[in-house]
């Protein structure tokens, strides 16, 4: 075991970027510029359009089911990887090396939290969609209650999962095991992480494949029967399509990163790893935009609802500006108000159905 002596806790990140003969700034400094404005555009996208999936849920009662909440709990891990991203663009290049070991661990510590996170909810949102299929049904019938002990079950292990290197398992005091991606943290740890992640795409690809076989072979036997039966069955795969996509691209993304997480792990020297450090941020941050994106395009109905939202803000700040609001301030409101008890009644027909 390590003496206490040979520990650096009290060094700067320089010192282990030195370590590992990263001897060269990360960015130029027009680069950083442009990575910082291009980069904020999108994280601002990335709040704004999750906190609208959120809203979307809450709002809607058409979205008041299993699914859905495990949906938005997705959205919130993204949210949490754009405040992530956010912090580390205005902390790399030239300040990565000012930076404490202790805001290192805070900067990566967010990164691997919302990874956790969006793993962990589509391996939930995996299990609920084939409880439900099985039953044939559109939605599991899980209780609000344990939707909400799998919510904070998943960001249980999500935070422990980030806050793991922080807590030991890392290399400040054995500088010979320092992986090259992230300076501090054990070749070790990386090789758990990588392997650990790779699994569990593993497991939610076996998942959806048994959906898939079960899936067809009910679609078979339901098309020898009336139409009616065939219609049923569309909106259960329907939500099927739109978790795969976003399955498909979230393992599109992040399969790169850990496979090359896994290979500095390993300590591969001929496999230059650095190389690929911006191209896989770049993804990891594409990711997130694109998960919003997936879901107002396959959801008619979240569109709907994230169209109504944009308009209720954009009349709230028309009426705040307008002094002749404040004379009628209750008349949208009660246009609102006779037209949704209809579109909620139409929703539940359409999930009876």
């Amino acid at each position: 075991m390590a003496k206490q002596n040979q520990c650096h806790y009290d060094k700067d990140m320089g010192f282990f970027y030195n370590n590992n003969n990263q001897t060269k700034d990360e960015w130029a400094a027009t680069q950083l510029v442009l990575v910082q404005v291009v980069g904020s555009l999108f994280c601002c996208f990335i709040l704004a359009s999750n906190a609208m999936v959120i809203m979307a849920v809450v709002t809607n009662r058409r979205f008041h089911f299993p699914f859905y909440y495990l949906l938005a709990n997705l959205a919130a891990s993204d949210f949490l990887a754009g405040i992530a991203y956010v912090y580390l663009m205005f902390n790399t290049g030239k300040v990565s090396r000012t930076l404490t070991v202790k805001a290192y661990f805070i900067r990566q510590g967010l990164l691997d939290t919302s990874l956790s996170a969006s793993l962990a909810n589509l391996l939930v949102i995996a299990l609920e969609r084939y409880i439900s299929v099985m039953n044939w049904r559109v939605h599991s019938n899980l209780t609000k209650r344990r939707v909400t002990l799998l919510i904070v079950l998943v960001w249980a292990i999500s935070m422990i999962m980030g806050a793991v290197p922080s807590l030991g398992w890392n290399c400040i005091c054995n500088l010979e095991d320092c992986s090259q991606l992230a300076p501090i943290f054990s070749r070790s740890y990386l090789i758990f992480w990588s392997v650990s992640n790779l699994v569990v795409f593993l497991v939610m690809v076996c998942i959806y494949m048994r959906i898939y076989i079960y899936v067809k072979r009910k679609t078979a036997v339901l098309t020898s029967h009336t139409s009616s039966s065939i219609n049923r069955k569309r909106t259960p795969i329907k939500l099927i399509k739109t978790v795969m996509t976003v399955l498909g691209a979230f393992v599109i993304c992040w399969t790169p990163g850990l496979i090359v997480l896994l290979l500095d792990g390993l300590n591969c020297k001929k496999c230059q790893v650095l190389k690929f450090k911006h191209a896989l941020v770049l993804l990891a941050v594409l990711n997130s935009v694109m998960n919003p994106c997936i879901y107002s395009y396959k959801d008619k109905e979240m569109w709907a609802t994230f169209k109504n939202l944009i308009r209720c803000v954009g009349n709230g700040t028309r009426r705040q500006r307008s002094s002749k609001a404040n004379t009628q301030p209750l008349s949208s409101g009660h246009d609102t108000g006779a037209s949704q008890p209809a579109s909620e009644e139409d929703g539940n027909n359409i999930l009876k159905t």
